[in-house]
């Protein structure tokens, strides 16, 4: 592993970047502070240079709530209000793929390393209305510019109902909202379903687990008379 002087580039880092980003931004971004050495560690962890977005954000921050905290996008993580880590939340979860970031309704971003496709470093959404991943056709740079524009409402626009901001703003960054019935089966409208937090880990593991049972083929073969 390359050392943590390898990975600090003060002169070329791409924070001033990732900053002008944030501030030409047409929603809301908060940036959630980190501990120097929070962040320090979680980019020897994460062995990217702060050259890169990637690199920078976990530099520099826990991480970043956008538009009211609907999206999350993972950085160093040890905040209170968002303890998870890009390095942590990748263990033990991601095989081919890197996840970077989630939504408050269960919904996750990675970096597609093979497993999902041929367009390795793009950028995959797996969607929780379908239990799928989804390919965006861009990378992380373009990932995170194109999250601060008002594509991500657009993007999100099935998958929100009224009064949502209110119930996003009391989430911490590591829980999301459960529906039943769940988004991916027919119910009634978003508005009218049962809502709860729940661990963001919880949500994860339990929509991969029922789409790898969906996924299965049956186990009860016609036998033949």
């Amino acid at each position: 592993m390359r050392p943590l002087c390898d990975l600090i580039n003060e002169n070329e880092s791409a924070w001033p970047l990732v900053e002008k980003w944030i501030g030409e931004a047409a929603i809301d971004v908060e940036v959630l502070p980190a501990e120097r050495a929070t962040g320090d560690a979680a980019l020897y962890a994460t062995q990217v240079t702060t050259r890169s977005p990637m690199g920078a954000i976990v530099s520099h921050t826990a991480g970043l709530f956008l538009d009211s905290g609907w999206l999350r996008i993972l950085g160093a993580g040890g905040n209170s209000r968002f303890r998870r880590s890009l390095p942590e939340w990748n263990e033990g979860r991601s095989n081919g793929y890197y996840l970077v970031a989630d939504d408050a309704v269960g919904g996750f971003f990675a970096i597609n390393g093979g497993a999902l496709g041929g367009d390795k470093r793009n950028v995959y959404y797996y969607a929780p209305d379908a239990l799928c991943w989804e390919p965006c056709n861009f990378g992380y740079s373009q990932f995170v510019v194109w999250a601060m524009t008002l594509n991500l409402r657009e993007f999100y626009e099935s998958l929100r109902w009224e009064g949502w901001q209110s119930e996003v703003r009391q989430l911490t960054g590591d829980q999301a909202i459960s529906f039943y019935p769940f988004l991916f089966t027919k119910g009634p409208p978003l508005k009218d379903r049962s809502r709860r937090p729940v661990p963001v880990a919880e949500q994860y593991a339990l929509q991969l687990e029922i789409q790898r049972q969906l996924d299965e083929p049956s186990s009860r073969e016609p036998t033949s008379q």
